[in-house]
């Protein structure tokens, strides 16, 4: 559903602002799932009233999926974004989203948000962007055994709508971390550049929805 014949789009002053994402689930290859990953970015900041008015079983229907899942409302980390494909543009009960990626879910995550299996495991998102993180802002970091370092993208109210970009300095206290991972808070003095790996992504996310994308070495 992408469109790689087009230009790519650069985008400024994300940090803090606010999205959200409606994933359209399916069955993949292989007994995976699939999900397209629309986003309101860049046409309207998911207001709250048709936010929360949106009903997954209905536009699973409309759609004719198995599944819908409403991921947000979402707030950036990150400070600039460059896509380099991006799809068309759908509406939700008059909400308007963009395609921008296709997640491949791993066969151990619990999509239903039952169990805490959909927490800090790694998932393959395909799309092609690089994220800036300006010198001398927070950047919020996990990393895990391997040397893996993964740099936050977005928090989550999804979970915990008291959550702050001022709040993600003492996360570290709240989240469980699997053994050997680490939360960190740091500030860097150079622009930090988050860039996808032939067309994918590797992200994680926390017990609050929290994202994050490891960088690649």
């Amino acid at each position: 559903m992408s469109d790689t014949t087009k230009t790519a789009r650069h985008l400024s002053g994300l940090r803090n602002a606010r999205y959200g994402e409606i994933l359209l689930i399916s069955p993949g290859e292989n007994g995976h799932l699939k999900a397209a990953v629309y986003t309101t970015f860049g046409l309207n900041d998911c207001p709250p009233k048709q936010w929360t008015a949106l009903d997954p079983r209905g536009l699973a229907e409309q759609f004719e999926v198995p599944m819908v899942f409403l991921n947000g409302p979402r707030f950036w980390t990150i400070d600039e974004v460059t896509a380099f494909s991006w799809g068309d543009v759908a509406t939700f009960d008059g909400l308007e989203a963009r395609w921008v990626a296709e997640v491949r879910i791993p066969a151990e995550i619990d999509v239903t948000g039952a169990t805490a299996k959909k927490f800090y495991v790694e998932t393959t998102v395909k799309r092609d962007t690089e994220y800036v993180l300006s010198a001398g802002k927070q950047v919020h970091t996990l990393t895990a055994p391997g040397d893996r370092s993964y740099v936050m993208q977005a928090y989550s109210h999804t979970v915990d709508d008291s959550q702050t970009l001022e709040s993600l300095a003492t996360l570290g206290r709240r989240l469980q971390l699997p053994q050997g991972w680490q939360y960190r808070v740091h500030t860097p003095v150079d622009d930090l550049h988050v860039r996808t790996v032939a067309g994918d992504a590797r992200v994680v996310q926390d017990e609050l929805e929290n994202t994050y994308m490891l960088l690649a070495r």
